[in-house]
This record gives structure tokens, sequence and C-alpha cells, in this order.
């Protein structure tokens, strides 16, 4: 388990090459003029392909699927008419700037610490281990706000029974980081994926919906599976290792320790907070439940209250962080509710540059009829192969795997890789839940190994603490058992998922019929 000089060369190489990439939204510039350029290149040649298409009467007919050309006058004119609709109208961007509003308020007031921090101190020193990995996958609720609270929080608890801090570093990170995408509730990444995989699943089919609960049963149960499989490998691999590693246990880290203390103001807001939450929920399952009630019954397409997901989402989030920040007196008055919502906006600021950047391709490569031509043709050609769904999964999870380790923003990627994969695969009967599962799967397990994850020098700096030579290939030695065996563990479970035929959540089908 050691890294060698071999494997030491090619960590330097993954992160210079890594660093010599442009930013993201550079990268979608890019890619869009790129899309300007083969579509005028397709036009001019007159490229076009065949599809079957089924009229309201439900006689299939074959319709041509012309190029249009984006650089001469029309196409230009096109480009500028339409380019604050194209960013305006992109689903993802409304979706995840709804639901931050109250998921910051719950981070920026304290709760997600708190709860955090509560929830480590009462746990046996047995089941220490699984409740820390567990702790850190349920953190993504909160985004970023895992990273920073729970691995100085795990080390401290570790240290104080005598077993090795570096091992608590080590499972927060891995349960933080690799497993970032499963969760017991709905997320901000699950409404931000839905309208990545929406937009590029409406190349093909401009009336598909996918709903933010497409994925919900299938990380639920990667919740805890991932647990599992954290505290077996910590058991066998991790500890052992760590156990003979020296670290020093004179730092002390008086805002640790701080944490490590639950005073009457945390007590009490946790107490606002499990009321204000509570009662959320009994006026939510109400309105779901009682007939004529506004949640009850269907909406355009899917249950009214899934389709009411990211409302909900705020609502969960933004009255048990007002309530445990009044009970904990770390908001004073609604003028800092008010402020606490700018900053998350203001955070969120990269994001919607990127959003801007990442709807230009997305429409450009619709309107162009590209990205609907390509699929056709990949599609045609992938029936012709005859891969079974199960591979082609399987090759998709490894290709996200390897794109991890260059670009670090799972935004970033599945913006990429959904106006491509999605259709494609949805032309072999693939639905777009479905590659949006395995996107998260490979997007997840190599998040502990790559130079690229911003927050890799945040935990590293945390290891420092306790080892001060420790550096970079320590802290992608210490992760490796992690990435290796959730790659290999969540795929098989995803692939055992397919053969069985569960949907992998609420409306969210395995297969597209087409």
């Amino acid at each position: 388990m050691k890294m060698g000089p071999q494997n030491s060369a090619l960590l330097n190489w993954v992160e210079q090459t890594g660093n010599r990439l442009p930013h993201p939204a550079t990268l979608f510039f890019f890619a869009t003029l790129i899309v300007m350029v083969l579509s005028q290149i397709a036009a001019l040649l007159g490229w076009q392909v065949s599809k079957n298409v089924t009229d309201s009467d439900g006689v299939q007919q074959q319709v041509e699927v012309v190029a249009i050309g984006l650089l001469d006058s029309d196409g230009l004119w096109w480009v500028l008419n339409s380019m604050v609709d194209n960013f305006m109208s992109f689903p993802p961007l409304g979706l995840v700037l709804v639901a931050m509003l109250g998921i910051g308020v719950a981070e920026r007031s304290g709760l997600i610490a708190a709860l955090l921090q509560v929830s480590a101190n009462k746990t046996p020193p047995a089941l220490l281990t699984p409740m820390v990995f567990f702790l850190g996958i349920m953190s993504s609720m909160a985004l970023d706000a895992g990273y920073v609270v729970l691995p100085p929080l795990a080390a401290a608890l570790y240290l104080a029974l005598g077993r090795s801090p570096l091992v608590g570093i080590a499972i927060a990170f891995a349960g933080v980081s690799a497993g970032f995408s499963a969760n017991l509730f709905i997320t901000a990444i699950d409404p931000m994926m839905a309208g990545f995989s929406q937009a590029s699943a409406q190349l093909i089919d401009e009336r598909y919906l996918v709903s933010a609960t497409a994925n919900w049963w299938f990380m639920i149960a990667s919740t805890f599976m991932l647990t599992l499989v954290g505290w077996w490998v910590t058991a066998r691999w991790v500890e052992p290792r760590l156990a003979t590693t020296p670290y020093e246990s004179s730092f002390s880290n008086d805002a640790t320790a701080s944490n490590l203390e639950s005073g009457n103001d945390t007590q009490r807001g946790l107490r606002w907070a499990m009321i204000a939450l509570g009662t959320a929920l009994v006026i939510i399952i109400a309105l779901i439940f009682i007939p004529g009630a506004p949640l009850h019954g269907v909406g355009n397409r899917f249950e009214r209250w899934i389709e009411a997901m990211v409302p909900l989402i705020l609502i969960f989030f933004l009255l048990p962080g007002i309530a445990y920040g009044f009970g904990a007196c770390t908001l004073k008055s609604e003028k800092d509710i008010a402020r606490l919502m700018g900053e998350t906006m203001a955070s969120l600021g990269p994001y919607i540059v990127l959003a801007f950047f990442a709807a230009q391709f997305i429409a450009f490569f619709k309107y162009s009829n590209l990205g609907e031509m390509s699929a056709i043709v990949g599609g045609q050609a992938l029936a012709q192969a005859s891969f079974a769904p199960e591979l082609l999964i399987v090759a998709f999870i490894f290709v996200v795997m390897a794109g991890n380790l260059f670009i670090g923003s799972a935004s970033a990627k599945f913006a990429f890789f959904a106006p491509v994969f999605i259709p494609m695969f949805m032309q072999v009967g693939i639905s777009p839940e479905l590659t949006q599962v395995a996107y998260r799967i490979g997007d997840s397990v190599t998040n502990v190994i790559t130079p690229l994850n911003p927050y890799m020098v945040i935990v590293l700096a945390f290891m420092q603490r306790y080892a001060p030579k420790a550096g970079i290939g320590t802290l992608v030695a210490m992760m490796l058992p992690y990435a290796i065996a959730f790659a290999v563990i969540w795929t098989v479970m995803i692939v055992v998922w397919m053969l069985v035929g569960i949907p992998l959540g609420p409306e969210g089908g395995l297969w597209y019929n087409r």
C-alpha cells in the first residue's frame, strides 16, 4: 500500500496535467466555439441522418435530421438573440439557486455543524468508525460543510480514544468525498444533476422530464452499502497500516476542542430546529395525503410532491436553520437571515458563471442538431455492436473515473458528459436516470485520490497537524483502498440493480422506451 517512485511520478504527472487545464468556464467557451465551427462544416457538407418518429396517430415514419450552421447570417443572429434565454431557461440554474437558499441558511447558522458534532459525540467507541463514515456521507446535505467540520472533529475523537487521529481523518474524508453522491435524503446535487440530465435528454425527446428524486432509492441503499464497505476497508487495511505511522498527539486546537462541547445555546438551538422540522414535516405530509390539498395527486407528469421537491428542500432546510440560529443566538434578527442568503448566493458566483457557458454549449449543441445527430449515429453503432447495457454502464463509470482525475468540478464534468452520453444511451434503451446514476458513481469514488479536488489541500493541512511530514502522496496512499473498494463494490451494485430491475427512485426508471 506504499507509494513507490513510479506511482509518485504518475501522481505528479496527473497533478501537473490537470493544473494546465483552463478554468471549466473557459473549457465550455472553447467547446461552444468548436460546436459553431463543426455545425457550419456539417451544414456545408449537407450532413443529415434518418430517424424514426411516431405521430399522434401512432404511425411510425422516417424523417431526416439536418445540420444547422451557426456561423452563417441566420445562425449568428440566433446565437445573439437566444443567448439570454439560453441562460435563463437553463434547468440546473434555478433549481440549485432555490435549493441553496435553504441549505445555505442551515449551514451558515451552524445547524449542520452542530448536528455532526452531537451525533459523533453520542456514538459508542465500538461504532465510531461506521458513525463517522455515515455522518460524512450525510454531510453532503450541506455540500462543503463536511470537509471543514468532520475531519478535525473525527481526528480529535479518535485521539481521545487512544487511536490514530489520521484514521479519523481518513474515514471522514472518505465518507464526505468518496461517498458524496449517496445520501438518505434529497440534496442539492439531485436537482442539479436532474437539470443537466433533462436538458440532455431533450436533445432526443423534447417532452422528457427528469425528477430530482430519480436516483433516491439507489442512493439510500448506497448510503448503507458504502458505510459497511468503508468500515471493512478501515478495519482491514487503513487502521492497521496507520497504527504503525507515528503522529504527534501534543497538537491542541481550541476550535476543535470547543466543537466537542455542546453548550446551552447549541442544545437550545437544536431543540428549536427539531421542533421546526417536525412541524414542517407534519404539515407537508398532510398536504400530500389529504385529498384536494396542494401536494395531493399528480402534477404535470409526476406526483405533485415530487415536482415540488426543490421548494420542499428549501423549506426543510430553511425553517430548521432559522430556528436553530435564533435558539443558538447565531441569528439576531431577520436581517441576519437575508445576510446568510446573500452570502450563500455570493459563494455560488463561480457556479453561475459556469452555468452561463454550459447553458450556451448545450443550447448550441441542440439547435445545430449536432447533439441529436451524434446521438442517433452513436446509438445506431451501439445497437449494431449489441453491447449489453450493463457493459456500457460499467465502461461509462470508468470513463468518468478517469475524467475526474483531470476535471475536479462534478457539475462541469457532467455538463460535458451528459449531452453526449445521455442521448447516445437513450438510443439503445438506457434511461437518462440510469446514465446519471452511473456518472455519480464514477465521479464520487476517485474524489479522494485526485489532486484536483480543491478540498484535498484542506484535508492535507489537517493531517499535517498530527504528521507534519505528510504530503500529497501520503494522503493518496491512505485513501487509495477506499477508492478501489468503492469503485468495485458500487459498480457491482449498479449492475445487480439493473439485472434485478429495481427502479432507481420515484420516477427513476432504468430503461428508455423509444
